[in-house]
This record gives structure tokens, sequence and C-alpha cells, in this order.
């Protein structure tokens, strides 16, 4: 490592140390190690597959049966669901093992954090969930296994099996945000408190470009957090950071936290 990073990690492991309420904002960067893209990235999502990022607007999702085919094959063949928790995840639920974490706020919606051992209810998922279905008409939510089962079994639109007894079309749709859908407010005043109450925030894998959660970043550093953002590249909100620790997302954090 360079010494200007070995000074930086220093100083950072430091802080972590003497912290007594830790906040950590997580984005797609910290499953990559676990083989999930990214999706704005060199080989993300998006980038590699536009169509993707159009399944991703609700409005296209609910107006278009061929996206939602597209949609419900994507999410069949993710290499989401092979994943597994990576040193970086385990190193955060070290923090908690401490008894340091105030809160893990994630972009992320494949629940590693709580594979690696985080207690379910110190995670605020932003962005919801991929291990849930959600019918968009009556709010009916079941395990994405059983939907996916019917994908699989040639239902290639599948529709809420509730709303069809009442002789209503229900559209299902991953338990997760859409462009265009509202996150949820107690999600992100919780998200925010945390960020008011910390000593310290761990921005780790996020672009801090997607907002409202990028403002937990300046929030926390004017009630005067120290912030430490771990990424691997820069990031739209580095200017507020006292660490920025540039490289693979997994080897900073084992040595930040000591794992």
């Amino acid at each position: 490592m360079a010494s200007e990073h070995t000074s930086s990690i220093t100083a950072a492991a430091a802080w972590l140390r003497a912290a007594r309420r830790v906040t950590v904002l997580t984005g797609a960067g910290i499953s990559t190690d676990s083989g999930i893209p990214d999706f704005r990235g060199p080989n993300g999502l998006w980038t590699k597959n536009p169509q993707a990022q159009k399944a991703a607007n609700l409005q296209h999702y609910l107006d278009s049966v061929e996206v939602r085919r597209f949609a419900w094959q994507n999410r069949l063949h993710s290499a989401a669901w092979a994943a597994q928790p990576n040193p970086g995840h385990r190193a955060l639920v070290e923090i908690e093992r401490r008894g340091q974490l105030l809160r893990l706020v994630t972009q992320n919606i494949d629940e590693l954090h709580q594979r690696a051992g985080h207690a379910p209810e110190l995670v605020l998922e932003v962005h919801g969930t991929m291990h849930r279905s959600v019918c968009w008409t009556c709010g009916d939510r079941r395990p994405m296994t059983e939907t996916l089962e019917r994908v699989r079994t040639g239902e290639d639109d599948p529709d809420c099996l509730l709303c069809r007894e009442r002789g209503v079309t229900g559209v299902l749709k991953s338990d997760t945000i859409s462009f265009g859908q509202s996150l949820v407010a107690e999600v992100i005043h919780a998200a925010m408190q945390a960020a008011q109450e910390t000593d310290l925030l761990i921005a780790v894998g996020s672009s801090l470009q997607v907002y409202p959660v990028a403002n937990m970043v300046p929030r926390a550093r004017a009630a005067g957090a120290r912030i430490i953002v771990v990424n691997g590249e820069p990031t739209k909100m580095d200017h507020h950071a006292d660490a920025v620790l540039i490289g693979s997302i997994s080897e900073v954090l084992t040595e930040l936290v000591g794992t």
C-alpha cells in the first residue's frame, strides 16, 4: 500500500476504535466482490444492458408486458441468488459485535448484510429487497422464491394470485424501489436520524450521487461526525470526508476494522 493510504487508514482505524456510535452507509460496490455487478461502473449492469435500466423505471414496467417479461427473466437468472457475503460484509459485522454500530443503511437489495450476521433490526434497506415480490395493486408480499418458481414453470409475467381471486389484475414486481417510485419515508427519516446522531459515518461502495441518501454525508458532517469514504474510485462527497480510502473494498474494510 502507498504511504499516503497507510497514513490515512491508520488514522481512520484509530477514529473507528474510539467511536461509540458508528453509522455505515453501503452501496453496490461492497457486493461486487460477491459477484454482483454494480449499476453504473464500466462493467455495471446498466452500462452493459440498457434494457435492464429501462426495466428499473416504474412506469415502463407497469405499462409494458415486454418490459416485465424481460425483468422476470433477468431476476430468474440473476447472479445475486448465488452470491455469498464477502470479507467486506464480514468486517462490518465486527463493528456490530463490538457494540459500536448505530445503524447500517444500505442501498443494496441483496440482503448480504443480514446473511453475514447483522441483526436485521439494525439494517435499513433504503431501496427494498429482491427477496420479496409485491403486488402493485393490493400490496400483498410473498417470498420471491415462490414467484420465481411460477416463472420457472412457464408464467412469463406472473400476476397477483389474491387479485386474480377477486377478478382484478395485479401486477407483481420485486419489492424494491424503482425509478419514479417514492422511497419509504420512515426508512429515510431513520437514516437521516442515524446520520445526525453518529460519531463516525463510514460510506462504503457508493458513488454518493443518489439522493436523498447521499445527504447523510453532509448531515453527519454538520452534526460533528467524522467521515470515512471507502470506494473503488472517487465519489461526489469526498470533499466532506476526513479520510478517503480508495482500493479493493474488501481489503480496505478488513484493514480498517482490523479483522
